[in-house]
């Protein structure tokens, strides 16, 4: 218990635990956001002008997922503002208003349009494609996402990581080492003063 003491008077392992407790917040309101919304994706940043005026680059925009096609409305100029996986590339995600919807056998799916592209998009969007529809929007946050993907970004971010591990480790560690010369240099000028000299 007493060496537990000790280990938590250390700046540096008091450091690790406040690193340690952000880390677990961030982790356990990222992961709580995803079950809430019942996607992989409950957070987006709207990287291009498609949606323009009612989405603007940059705008960080909250995702609500698990929804079938029938939840999801489909009207021309006001259906639901849908994310989905662009047909024959898995790993890009678009943001589009929903304007059709189409049954395609047992299964379904919508024709799209970006509200700023003057006609509605070539492909089909299925049911399975679909990640969620787009239930609320932070204007300007999404700006922080975007830059960090960028190169500059990255840099800023390694900088700015070595910064504060020079802050809180290595200047405290270097202040400490310098501490006990300083303590003797003054020890050693003040026996004058307290009359113990050598004659």
């Amino acid at each position: 218990m007493l060496k537990l003491r000790q280990l938590l008077r250390n700046e540096y392992v008091r450091s690790v635990i406040f690193l340690a407790v952000i880390l677990i917040a961030i982790a356990a309101f990222w992961f709580g956001l995803r079950a809430y919304l019942r996607t992989d994706y409950p957070l987006l940043a709207v990287a291009s002008g498609s949606m323009v005026p009612t989405l603007n680059v940059g705008d960080l925009i909250v995702v609500q997922g698990g929804l079938t096609a029938n939840e999801i409305n489909a009207e021309y100029e006001s259906g639901d503002v849908i994310i989905f996986y662009r047909p024959g590339d898995a790993e890009e995600l678009i943001v589009h208003r929903a304007v059709e919807r189409h049954a395609d056998g047992e299964t379904w799916y919508f024709k799209t349009k970006g509200d700023h592209n003057p006609s509605a998009d070539y492909w089909k969007v299925y049911e399975r494609d679909v990640v969620g529809r787009v239930v609320g929007i932070v204007p300007y946050i999404g700006n922080i996402p975007l830059f960090v993907h960028t190169q500059q970004g990255m840099i800023i971010i390694v900088i700015l990581i070595i910064a504060l591990v020079v802050l809180e480790f290595v200047v405290p560690f270097a202040q400490k080492k310098a501490k006990p010369e300083q303590t003797s240099t003054d020890s050693d000028a003040q026996t004058p003063e307290n009359g113990v000299s050598e004659t």
